[in-house]
């Protein structure tokens, strides 16, 4: 139902290139290119959704981002995505805090 392009994507990278915070170090560079081009992808993707599509986009995302920051894995979001229904009940990890 939802679509962009890659000219709407390009604009958007484009516009972080050229406005993020400047940097000497090129991996410093890199990394406020990326944190300009989430913050801005977000906002204008957030903004053309409805809204009961809101807060599974910021959902997603959020996921996403952990999950690249390496502070959940691919199986943890599996865990809250399936309620629990996928771990079985020996070797239950999860069981002191999650019923």
């Amino acid at each position: 139902m939802y679509n962009t392009s890659l000219a709407q994507f390009l604009g958007l990278f484009y516009y972080s290139i050229a406005n993020s915070t400047k940097a000497i170090i090129v991996k410093d560079r890199v990394q406020n290119i990326i944190n300009a081009l989430t913050k801005k992808v977000y906002r204008y993707i957030n903004r053309g959704l409805f809204e009961r599509d809101k807060v599974t986009f910021k959902l997603m995302m959020a996921f996403k981002i952990l999950i690249k920051a390496q502070v959940l894995t691919s199986a943890d979001v599996g865990v809250f995505l399936k309620a629990g229904g996928g771990i079985s009940d020996n070797n239950n990890k999860f069981k002191s805090w999650l019923e």
